[in-house]
């Protein structure tokens, strides 16, 4: 298992404001969004939160895998596995929301946003090279840090710095 050289955990409490401010920053518009697309897995939770803020009430998933191995940091093909419903896709998705939790390559956004070209692309985080394919986010990370979410996380014993062998 190769584990990435920065690590940014995230927890639940923190994902949750970063996903209001998130609803915030959207909030602003002019036009209600008809409906919000959730990339799946990583987009459930912040889509939950963002369509309760502005409710909105038609949410669809579109799912994609894109990162495998043992904790998922090894990118692969990109693969659909689930399809937008097609009245969701009319008009190239104009006044439609997509949220997922993060953009980092790009390659999932660029995916995504192919279906929907009209679309709003929202994320919570976004790294530099993903980032010109979102509209609004809300923190940007280094390209090189991964980010912990807390669905990924689990609380264990962290032993004292004091008597700790550093070798």
């Amino acid at each position: 298992m190769t584990l990435p050289d920065k690590a940014f955990p995230v927890s639940w409490d923190q994902f949750h404001r970063d996903a209001r401010a998130l609803a915030w920053r959207l909030s602003s518009r002019e036009q209600p969004f008809r409906a919000l697309v959730c990339i799946t897995r990583g987009g459930l939770v912040p889509a939950a939160i963002v369509s309760r803020e502005l409710n909105i009430r038609t949410i669809e998933t579109v799912c994609v895998v894109s990162y495998t191995g043992e904790i998922g940091t090894e990118q692969s093909q990109l693969r659909l596995l689930k399809e937008i419903d097609d009245a969701i896709k009319e008009d190239g998705g104009r006044d439609v929301l997509i949220v997922d939790e993060l953009t980092d390559t790009g390659r999932t956004a660029s995916f995504v946003r192919e279906m929907l070209p009209k679309a709003h692309f929202a994320t919570v985080y976004a790294k530099p090279a993903g980032r010109p394919l979102v509209d609004t986010y809300i923190t940007e990370v280094s390209q090189d840090t991964w980010i912990y979410f807390p669905w990924d996380l689990d609380v264990t014993y962290a032993q004292p710095i004091a008597g700790a062998d550093f070798d």
